[in-house]
């Protein structure tokens, strides 16, 4: 691991919740609260996705801030607990901060009234759907990338056209959808039960216990439910351990297919599964590190190479991108000589209009109506331990005409 990198961890775990101003010039700073997982249930994909994002900051402040501005990034491990991140917030808007950047869905959903009584423009790392509400009582949160909902279709289209590619019925085609025992893993439920119903396959909902060693029962659920694909909402650690207790159930990987949804399609799973990971499917919005983009080439030079991009992992280019999309979003409110509030913030965020990440996301679009940013990712498989892709770029908006 890069010295840098073990530079944030320390920042992080010492809980300073500031990231020094560096070239930025001597201009008032632009607060932005967050709150991380280090040290709780999703620590494992946490700790990358916080390290990005305190990159991007720190990145950002080197090359002259925001319009001049220095980012003051007041952020704090929050263990994935809800009354925490409650109290967090609170702290981190009452010191100024115009805007903040969450994590799990449970405490992003909790706060969402908050949120709007504040005016604090909001992305998270949670993509749940019920955070799309900007006409209702999410009129501040912003979803940065594909919901789980859109993921679980996206990965239900992709597995049914290869299955019926193959010459298989659709209704023989059986889902077992192992999730996160959580708002999280819950989230993306209605939309594989929508699919099963509109495309005559059969899903089965098998939550997985937290701390469990060993999913042995929950696969003999799904054996006995005739299961031909396991899908997952979950992270890493969690997934790797169901994936190869899968492959020494049912003894033949090729028996089933197995994916993973945007948490747990990552190269921790990767290295954790080992020879189970071999041919996973995962639906992925950022891209891997692995498949070169535009879009790396900043992260990659500030981590000083692609392998040190490797080792930084898919999450922490997420924690980087969110951040990204924040600044530019404060930036364009800057430049139209706006007051930097959260109404201004939440305008220019709903006027963004097929925004390019340089290939990490899908083009960004938000509108008043609409807070998802995009309904587009590719399918990637494991292939030799490497995340390729496997499918075009998948978009539902395009196949809803929803354009």
């Amino acid at each position: 691991m890069s010295r840098k990198l073990l530079s944030f961890i320390l920042i992080l775990v010492l809980a300073l919740g500031m990231v020094g101003i560096s070239n930025a010039q001597d201009e008032e700073p632009i607060k932005v609260g967050a709150i991380f997982d280090l040290s709780g249930p999703t620590g494992d994909v946490g700790s990358p996705y916080a390290e990005g994002v305190i990159a991007y900051v720190d990145w950002r402040n080197e090359n002259g801030g925001i319009n001049g501005r220095p980012i003051e990034l007041i952020s704090q491990d929050y263990a994935y607990s809800v009354e925490t991140a409650e109290n967090l917030y609170t702290q981190f808007v009452e010191e100024g901060a115009v805007v903040f950047l969450g994590w799990g869905t449970g405490d992003s959903e909790a706060l969402r009234t908050r949120i709007a009584e504040d005016e604090v423009p909001f992305i998270s790392a949670s993509y749940s759907a019920n955070l799309n509400d900007p006409m209702g009582d999410a009129p501040y949160n912003f979803l940065i990338a594909t919901t789980y909902g859109d993921q679980m279709t996206i990965m239900m289209t992709h597995m049914l056209q290869e299955w019926e590619a193959a010459g298989n019925a659709a209704e023989d085609m059986k889902v077992a959808v192992f999730h996160h025992d959580s708002p999280f893993g819950t989230s993306p439920l209605p939309d594989a039960e929508a699919f099963a119903e509109s495309n005559g396959v059969e899903v089965l909902a098998v939550p997985m216990p937290r701390g469990a060693t060993d999913y042995t029962a929950e696969l003999q659920q799904a054996d006995d439910f005739g299961v031909t694909h396991i899908i997952v909402q979950n992270v890493s650690s969690p997934a790797a351990l169901l994936a190869a207790n899968a492959l020494d159930f049912f003894g033949d990987p090729e028996f089933y297919d197995f994916g993973c949804l945007n948490w747990c399609a990552d190269e921790l799973f990767v290295t954790l599964a080992g020879d189970a990971a071999e041919g996973a499917l995962g639906v992925i919005p950022f891209t891997p590190t692995t498949v070169e983009v535009d879009g790396q080439e900043a992260p990659r030079d500030y981590l000083g190479g692609q392998e040190e991009l490797e080792a930084a992992s898919l999450h922490f280019t997420q924690g980087w991108t969110a951040m990204s999309v924040m600044a530019e979003a404060i930036a364009r409110t800057l430049d139209n000589e706006m007051e930097l509030t959260g109404p201004n913030i939440r305008a220019t965020l709903e006027s963004m209009e097929g925004y390019e990440t340089g290939g990490i996301l899908a083009p960004v679009t938000f509108t008043p109506e609409d807070h998802r940013s995009t309904r587009a990712s590719r399918v990637y498989s494991v292939d030799d331990g490497v995340w390729v892709e496997a499918s075009d770029l998948i978009d539902l908006r395009a196949m809803d005409g929803d354009m």
